[in-house]
């Protein structure tokens, strides 16, 4: 097993609650001289809906979590809706609880920020108590394309969006 102390302890640290410190384009030039060329593979094309099923160090851990907590997602969706949700999934009784806390936020920002501080905490989990090994460096990985993925949402354009999307709602309701 490989041990990345200097690589690891040169990162600097995630959090949800705050803006990635690098991109993921910064952290593979981390990467390319101190990991296997297999590893790096695994890495340079790591994205949060491929990890499913990919045989890599923490991937399949993390694909299975991730995996039901967006069809629990979609499920709770679903049934808000009132529609059916057919696909099978072992549910979750925490990731059910937190979706259902992030369907209820106020607005579809607040919604994702619970999402991604419950998505650092099963990470945490799943990394558990390795410290410098592919482990932890793989559970880097997906916390930064997480973070990535948050910093795409402007928060102005999404309101507007939201506006217009709730205006029109409103409209069709009170046309019934």
């Amino acid at each position: 097993m490989a041990s990345y102390y200097y690589l690891i302890s040169s990162l600097p640290e995630l959090y949800a609650d705050s803006e990635a410190p690098m991109t993921y384009d910064e952290f593979l030039k981390c990467c390319q001289s101190n990991v296997s060329e297999e590893k790096y593979k695994l890495l340079e094309e790591l994205s949060l809906t491929s990890v499913d099923g990919v045989n890599g160090p923490l991937l399949k851990e993390w694909g299975a979590c991730y995996g039901s907590l967006m069809k629990e997602l979609n499920y709770q969706r679903s049934m808000a809706m009132g529609k059916t949700y057919s696909s099978a999934y072992d549910k979750d009784g925490t990731g059910a609880q937190v979706v259902a806390a992030a369907l209820s936020a106020k607005n579809p920002l607040e919604s994702e920020k619970i999402l991604l501080d419950y998505e650092f905490e099963l990470l945490d989990t799943l990394v558990g108590l390795h410290t410098f090994d592919d482990v932890v460096l793989f559970g880097y990985a997906i916390k930064l394309k997480l973070l990535e993925r948050v910093s795409c949402f402007e928060h102005d354009k999404g309101k507007a969006e939201f506006t217009n999307l709730f205006t029109d709602v409103r409209q069709r309701v009170q046309s019934l």
